[in-house]
């Protein structure tokens, strides 16, 4: 394990949340109320309650902030300042927690946040901790030439290239062997 299990599944939801709309996807699959609620008994995001339009909202821009940083995790300085003011725009009040039969682990949303900051804030702390380690190229945008999904390669020797091996690396590995079937019979 390169990061701690709190830090992978912090990476994990930030990774599904972006994939859920554009530009990552074509299809918005966060449009109402009902989808985002859903998103957060997926995750089991603990003290997300009660939400409204707004939550909506803010989770939508918080999703195209992210999607920024795995656009620019070739350059960390630019990185760096995305995740920055992402940590800067949440409340934050790092405390100790053992809800809903988990043992003792780090929260680093504020209580009572809203959504948008609490996704901000353990998101954004679990990025921070990416750059800390030197780990942004585990930061990428899938290899597939019609795909803008992303994905955090936590792969021992980092030798993941698409979103979704059964898809798009399905997909672009049946193409290779296709053209490399195309050339061998043109010989």
């Amino acid at each position: 394990m390169l990061f701690s299990h709190d830090t992978e599944h912090a990476l994990e939801i930030v990774v599904e949340l972006v994939n859920t709309g554009p530009p990552a996807t074509e299809t918005e699959h966060l449009p109402d109320l009902a989808a985002l609620q859903e998103f957060v008994d997926h995750n089991r995001l603990s003290d997300a309650r009660d939400l409204d339009a707004a939550d909506l909202i803010a989770t939508h821009g918080l999703r195209d902030r992210l999607h920024e940083v795995f656009r620019t995790a070739n350059d960390k300085d630019a990185a760096v300042r995305l995740i920055n003011a992402i940590i800067a725009g949440a409340r934050t009040s790092p405390h100790l927690t053992d809800h809903d039969d988990y043992d003792w682990h780090v929260h680093f949303f504020a209580p009572g946040a809203r959504l948008a900051e609490h996704l901000a804030a353990e998101g954004g702390i679990a990025l921070a901790y990416v750059i800390a380690a030197d780990e942004l190229d585990r930061l990428r945008v899938c290899e597939a030439p019609d795909c803008s999904r992303v994905l955090v390669d936590l792969s021992r020797n980092r030798c993941r290239r698409y979103c979704d091996s059964r898809t798009c690396g399905n997909r672009m590995h049946v193409a290779a062997y296709r053209a490399r079937q195309r050339e061998s019979a043109t010989r």
